[in-house]
């Protein structure tokens, strides 16, 4: 039973993705909606398969720009995470600013950075950077700043010096923190590739979909949003398993729990 039970929970994902499909193929087939409102699964994959090489094209290109400004955005995220968790005068002197600059719509921002860079990847991948890093930055810094103190109190009686604590205790123990973070980063990124990309670039998923869209190619358009969904679940399944590989010991009591 129990293997049974796990089986049924690793098939689960697909069998409801079929499901979906299937829904929706019948419900345009039933009402009758016209493919240039709402394209049937049929029609999205039969301009997949004609359209693949373009689509396969921009798919990278939305890919390697999404990955560059992830990279970056991780990268200055856990220094900032770092700095901001470091100390509680920083922490608080920073993180309004932080949440500040997050609530600006990045769609604002995008024409700016257009201006800076001109028409490409470079906006792309900048505005991918600017949408996720948000999350890693709170969620490292608070793995730090809630460090207990009575751990620290202990330390520092055994002559551990802050750094010490810092790089023995404290930034392992936001690895938790940190690769949760990542999860919800990656979508994030996608978000603003597509974002930028659809205002202003001359490749990408972003900019295939708006000039579908222009010419009126709603199967063409959903065949793009079914390729950007793959992406992003194939993203966000690597770092759930990279989450699980680094920090499973984080997880042992809800793992030995389900045995």
């Amino acid at each position: 039973a129990q293997a049974m039970n796990a089986f049924l929970e690793k098939l689960s994902p697909w069998l409801f993705t079929i499901g979906l499909f299937v829904f929706w193929e019948a419900a345009c087939r039933i009402i009758k909606v016209d493919r240039f409102i709402l394209p049937a699964p049929s029609d999205a994959f039969a301009a997949m398969a004609q359209h693949w090489l373009a689509l396969l094209r921009h798919s990278y290109v939305t890919l390697w720009t999404t990955m560059a400004g992830f990279a970056i955005a991780v990268a200055f995220g856990v220094v900032l995470g770092i700095v901001v968790g470091w100390s509680k005068t920083i922490y608080r002197g920073l993180y309004p600013v932080m949440i500040g600059f997050n609530s600006i719509p990045k769609v604002a921002v995008v024409p700016i950075l257009i201006m800076w860079f001109g028409i490409g990847e470079v906006p792309a991948i900048l505005t991918a950077f600017l949408i996720s890093f948000f999350p890693i930055v709170v969620n490292v810094a608070t793995g730090l700043a809630t460090m207990e103190p009575e751990l620290e109190d202990v330390l520092r009686a055994l002559g551990a010096r802050k750094l010490d604590i810092m790089l023995k205790v404290g930034i392992p123990r936001t690895q938790p923190y940190l690769f949760g973070s990542l999860k919800i980063a990656i979508t994030l990124a996608f978000v603003g590739t597509i974002v930028s990309e659809t205002v202003g670039a001359n490749a990408g998923l972003g900019y295939l979909i708006a000039l579908a869209g222009s010419n009126f190619q709603v199967p063409l358009v959903f065949a793009a949003l079914i390729l950007l969904a793959v992406e992003g679940i194939a993203m966000y399944a690597f770092f759930a398993y990279v989450e699980v590989y680094f920090t499973h010991w984080a997880f042992r009591s809800s793992i030995s729990a389900g045995k």
